[in-house]
């Protein structure tokens, strides 16, 4: 199981979410359990959004992910 956890926009597209347990492989396999779940409004953020992986960017959306790891999902941000 994977912990994932929401913030900003992402939150609000998983109908405030903060958090919550999720099996998956990868994250492509991650985006699909995600979207099946909350809808085309989540999918629409998860297609701009960067993950971390226990705190580190993980931009290979096939790579294996850890077993307990948890995933930040974390929208494109406004400002400079």
């Amino acid at each position: 199981m994977l912990t994932v956890r929401y913030f900003a926009g992402a939150r609000a597209a998983a109908g405030g979410v903060p958090s919550e347990q999720i099996s998956a492989g990868s994250l492509e396999e991650l985006t699909q359990v995600l979207t099946d779940r909350h809808g085309e409004r989540l999918s629409l953020v998860l297609k701009a959004a960067s993950f971390l992986v226990d705190g580190l960017t993980c931009h290979d959306r096939q790579a294996p992910l850890p077993a307990g790891a948890t995933v930040d999902v974390l929208p494109p941000f406004a400002g400079g």
